[in-house]
């Protein structure tokens, strides 16, 4: 009977080990992904990555910047954050207006290459927001797109109201950004957006942390993911389940553009044909061969460059 207890007694402690083990894992997870120590506010930093990486963009950058037009704006969230953005007006007066959204741990000015897309080679307004947690904005954690659809809702509201208030508008993000692009485009949006671009964007939270979980760290989505979840839910308010892209894309009743490298491996390429086929509707998909994750554009400029613009003409008059 004492070999009985002891034995008990040995499981429960095996028991409470594993389940702590398991809730620090999970907790270290959440706090790692959504509150990172990365380079999203070092702009220092943004600026001599993006002047190696994307010259001629980035001394068109420092022309606005000598012109004073690369210029402020905030808003105020439903938290109370205030959440900043850049806007370029475009050299003529137009109506045709681009949101840029960047991605996890960038800012602004790390979309810098598609913003002169749009701002120098097409003749855009373009805006580009710094999401919660990124640049100048506040925020006490990265929002993954989801929380980040209500403010981009906002960030549509300023930029119309910003060149006139009757524009023709387009949304473009990349990886992070692109899910906040399909996010925001299964909500209600308003009349003057007239199409989206999403460029890398995962399927959903679940499935992205899922897949960093097998490939970075050999382990199994539950039960890790699964009070990860937990977790964020009662932090932030969300899950990692209800943060879908896919979910969201479902909904969307307006044009998009599905862009994506052949190469990628951190938002695997398999999840933009699962996204493509979930878009009802008027859809284009572009597979960008030899193109790593984020890479589309400076894999193939000129494709991408003509790529958009065939897209967005059609619906911004």
């Amino acid at each position: 009977m004492r070999n009985k207890h002891l034995a008990i007694r040995a499981l429960l402690v095996l028991v409470v080990i594993f389940a702590l083990s398991v809730l620090a894992t999970s907790w270290y997870m959440v706090n790692t992904a959504l509150t990172p120590n990365g380079p999203q506010r070092d702009m220092l930093w943004t600026d001599s990555l993006m002047a190696a990486r994307y010259p001629t963009e980035h001394n068109w950058q420092r022309e606005l910047y000598k012109e004073h037009r690369l210029l402020d704006t905030l808003i105020t969230d439903q938290e109370g954050n205030r959440l900043h953005a850049f806007y370029i007006p475009a050299d003529s007066a137009t109506n045709k207006t681009a949101i840029v959204v960047h991605g996890y741990t960038a800012n602004a000015m790390r979309m810098i290459h598609i913003a002169y897309l749009y701002g120098h080679q097409l003749g855009y307004n373009v805006l580009l927001p710094e999401l919660e947690y990124h640049g100048a904005s506040e925020g006490d954690a990265v929002q993954m797109g989801w929380d980040d659809r209500i403010d981009v809702l906002q960030w549509m509201e300023v930029a119309n109201n910003l060149w006139g208030g009757h524009t023709d508008m387009v949304v473009h993000g990349i990886s992070m950004g692109a899910a906040t692009t399909m996010m925001v485009s299964g909500e209600k949006t308003p009349d003057y957006v007239k199409c989206f671009v999403e460029d890398c964007g995962y399927t959903s939270v679940w499935d992205e942390f899922a897949g960093e979980l097998k490939t970075k760290y050999s382990l199994p989505t539950f039960p890790v993911l699964n009070i990860a979840s937990l977790i964020s839910q009662i932090r932030y308010g969300w899950s990692f389940q209800q943060a879908s892209a896919l979910k969201q894309v479902a909904k969307c009743d307006k044009p998009m553009l599905f862009i994506h490298g052949d190469k990628d491996t951190y938002v695997p390429t398999w999840m933009v044909h699962t996204l493509y086929k979930a878009k009802r509707g008027t859809k284009e998909l572009w597979i960008v061969p030899g193109a790593t994750h984020a890479f589309a554009y400076k894999t193939a400029p000129t494709q991408y460059t003509n790529k958009v613009k065939a897209f967005v003409d059609r619906y911004n008059q």
